[in-house]
């Protein structure tokens, strides 16, 4: 529990209330996308091959089809990085000539409705001269292998590299090396609404209103005007409620661009719906990294350097705004996480390929490179002779602030102290007896750690140091109080599942003395919200809430001198509570409804020395927070199917200041139940032609309730000075640890027969492999 703002006599920060958001989502009243009626609905023609040039297309007989040749004018989307040896490479809203993966937009076929646009679709021939696709990013870099653009050569499109001064001597010098070579194979966001775009022409204004399922509208908008060519004015972007985003909505979609220019040339409605064969195969996907990493330890364990390399296949294009760089790049910054390691060498490249292209999800490359390093600890446990437990003791952070070997400053945190909270309540004792006895009758149970830090909140230094074009960051809120008395605070976050306006309305409570029922928080609409970057990276709450409460303390100041004038008193004996401004020990007093009346219709009452009205802004941009949190998986193996069953899950976080703790579970458990999903279940599989084997949700499998154990979860708030709310981000923290765990643990269960696996998701197939290629061994 926070303590309340001075003289507010208010302590909502830091209470479970119920969310403000669910009324009307439980009760059907929620407002989608799809929901909206067109004129006209669009469907795509979409490459059912990898890599060829497109010879002839053929719709049938007075069916309306429009092809890349109808876009004159329009530019293609061109994502920009000015570091790292990026190779600009544009994406056409449609396939111009050439395509290259499977799903690639070639056509639109439009219609009345969305099953006649379907049957267009389905009688439009296509003829593609196929040509040789590369699926594996280790394929793309080999000797001779075809270039995908001719803009990249050798398919490397972006490349990192870093070393510190000492490492060479200090990696000469280590006692012991150990080598973790690992897998993660490619995954789709999967969220419950697949993208949907609807664009509207306004005959009055000569404006389009687009809605669609972003979590970036301005800068949304804002792509679509530089690629249409045309004043930001004239388009309107609207986020109505979206059914998940996870990081797979935040990329600028071609779709949405056609939309845009369809209602523009035609003035009228236009609608596309995708559906989930759709988003499988061309809604961006993530994670498809080869990652080599070896460690140096020195006698008693403690890790004193690391070299890496990182492998990104960051498909045919790069996506917009964050550029195909996010993966490799966070992985290369990243990779040390919660561990005090002084000496470090990385070389991470992402590469061009016939596939899907790629986009942040929940965690980006987070989730891979704690897999990664968590790994490499268990190895070195091994190696060692120790207890999983203590090397990760004698290597976590625990002085700060620390600078990373990257040049990354981790604020206030408690790695340690997770950790052990984690081992306590796990009992880690009571399991090892019970594995003991378990092992006896055949059955193998297995306990899995992991540490990580998540970086989050971080404002517009950590992206410059990207060298973007577009560089995001910074957020700024309106607060409003108006003449009825009730607040609205506007805001350029667009927060799509997250509870953000619950927690705002909490921040603005105390700091203003009224209920979180009088205010009302408004996003998602360019022509009502300030600019912003939207949500994502675990950035809302720390700085939407941020700008919040530096607008928030604002509107307090002018109603408390407003306050002070008309109870004539001194500012500093005015408080605010209860909904109204008090003369502090006397009973002296005026609602803030009365009061805000008054700045509004009574402004002679102030004399000239307070403008009218109740509205003030806030704008922040801080350098960025790490979450931390001890993930502990006990999971039993069947050593017959290789089937997993996650028997429990433990999580000890530390986000810093909890302003609504229920909202801050659920962020948890979500994201563990994704990283279930990441360390078991979810791939997206291509064949060696670029096919994908894994077009529909009876293949490729999200996890399940059976899937997903209950969650026990611990939390520590470490109040950060890197944050104006002491607050940390916990969006993705479930989502990083829970992968590493479970396969820490499965490792652990088949410790007995020798075999270790390093990929991800451990399939039953997968480990069913590795324990027959050891009986052959044998």
């Amino acid at each position: 529990m926070t303590a309340p703002t001075k003289g507010s006599g208010m302590t909502w920060v830091g209470r479970a209330i119920r969310r403000l958001e669910d009324p009307a989502l439980v009760r059907g009243h929620g407002r989608f996308t799809a929901d909206l009626p067109a004129a006209h609905w669009v469907r795509f023609v979409r490459s059912p091959v990898a890599a060829g040039t497109i010879t002839s297309l053929n719709p049938p007989k007075g069916a309306t089809l429009v092809t890349a040749r109808d876009l004159t004018g329009v530019k293609p989307i061109t994502p920009m990085l000015h570091k790292f040896n990026y190779k600009p490479i544009g994406q056409p809203i449609l396939a111009d000539g050439v395509v290259r993966f499977v799903g690639e937009a070639i056509a639109a076929a439009i219609a009345p409705s969305e099953e006649e646009a379907e049957d267009i679709v389905e009688q439009t021939e296509l003829r593609i001269e196929e040509s040789t696709p590369i699926v594996d990013a280790r394929a793309a870099l080999a000797s001779g292998a075809a270039e995908l653009h001719k803009a990249v050569p050798g398919n490397v499109i972006v490349e990192g590299k870093v070393k510190t001064a000492d490492f060479d001597k200090v990696w000469n010098s280590a006692a012991k090396r150990v080598v973790a070579d690992i897998r993660s194979r490619r995954q789709n966001a999967t969220p419950m609404e697949a993208r949907a775009a609807h664009a509207a022409y306004d005959v009055t204004s000569d404006r389009v209103t687009l809605t669609c399922t972003t979590q970036m509208p301005h800068l949304c908008r804002t792509a679509i005007a530089d690629v249409l060519g045309f004043p930001e004015s004239d388009l309107r972007v609207v986020a109505p409620d979206v059914g998940g985003g996870f990081g797979q909505k935040m990329s600028l979609a071609p779709e949405y661009v056609l939309l845009v220019w369809l209602a523009r040339k035609h003035r009228s409605s236009f609608a596309w719906t995708e559906d989930r064969r759709e988003n499988l195969i061309a809604g961006f996907h993530s994670r498809d990294q080869y990652i080599r990493l070896e460690g140096a330890f020195d006698a008693n364990a403690r890790l004193v350097a690391l070299d890496a390399n990182v492998l990104a296949n960051v498909g045919a294009y790069s996506c917009y705004p964050t550029t195909c760089g996010v993966e490799p790049l966070m992985a290369m910054a990243e990779m040390p996480g919660p561990y005090d390691v002084r000496q470090y060498s990385c070389w991470s490249r992402g590469v061009v390929t016939n596939t899907c292209p790629m986009a942040p999800y929940r965690g980006v490359s987070r989730p891979t490179i704690t897999f990664t390093i968590e790994r490499l600890m268990d190895k070195a446990a091994a190696a060692f002779g120790i207890d999983p437990v203590e090397i990760r003791r004698r290597n976590l952070i625990d002085k700060f602030p620390y600078t990373s070997a990257t040049g990354l400053v981790f604020d206030e945190a408690s790695y340690k102290e997770t950790l052990e909270i984690a081992v306590r309540e796990i009992d880690v004792p009571a399991f090892r007896k019970r594995q003991n006895d378990a092992r006896a009758k055949g059955r193998y149970l297995g306990i899995g750690f992991s540490t990580f830090s998540e970086r989050t909140g971080y404002g517009s230094p950590a992206f410059a140091a990207r060298g973007m074009e577009i560089t995001p960051g910074w957020e700024t809120v309106h607060v409003t109080v108006d003449p009825s008395g009730f607040i609205e605070a506007r805001i350029g976050s667009s927060p799509h599942g997250q509870g953000l306006r619950t927690t705002l309305a909490q921040i603005i409570a105390d700091e203003l003395g009224v209920p979180p029922t009088m205010i009302k928080v408004v996003h998602g609409d360019t022509d009502r919200a300030p600019y912003g970057f939207g949500t994502f990276a675990s950035r809302s709450l720390v700085i939407s809430g941020g700008a919040t409460l530096i607008a928030a303390r604002k509107v307090r100041a002018k109603l408390i001198k407003m306050a002070s004038h008309l109870l004539e008193a001194a500012a500093d004996d005015i408080i605010l509570e209860d909904g109204s401004a008090k003369v502090d020990g006397t009973d002296r007093a005026i609602t803030i409804p009365k009061l805000a009346r008054e700045s509004y219709t009574q402004t002679h009452k102030f004399k000239g020395e307070i403008e009218p009205g109740v509205s003030e802004s806030g704008t922040y941009d801080p350098a960025g927070t790490f979450s931390n949190a001890c993930h502990v998986a006990v999971v039993e193996v069947d050593v017959e199917t290789g089937h997993v069953r996650v028997e429990k899950f433990l999580a000890a976080e530390d986000a810093g200041r909890i302003i609504n703790p229920m909202i801050a579970d659920g962020q948890v458990h979500g994201g563990i139940a994704q990283g279930i999903g990441n360390a078991l279940l979810e791939e997206i599989v291509y064949d060696d032609n670029g096919g994908i084997l894994t077009a529909n949700l009876a293949d490729y499998m999200p996890p399940t309730a059976r899937e997903v154990p209950e969650i026990e979860l611990h939390h520590i708030e470490t109040l950060t000075s890197a944050s104006i709310l002491k607050a940390k981000g916990v969006g993705e923290g479930g989502t990083i640890g829970a992968p590493a765990a479970i396969v820490n643990a499965i490792n652990d269960a088949l410790a007995p027969f020798g075999v270790q696996i390093d990929e991800m998701p451990a399939t039953p197939q997968r480990i069913r492999a590795a324990l027959r290629a050891r009986e052959k061994a044998a």
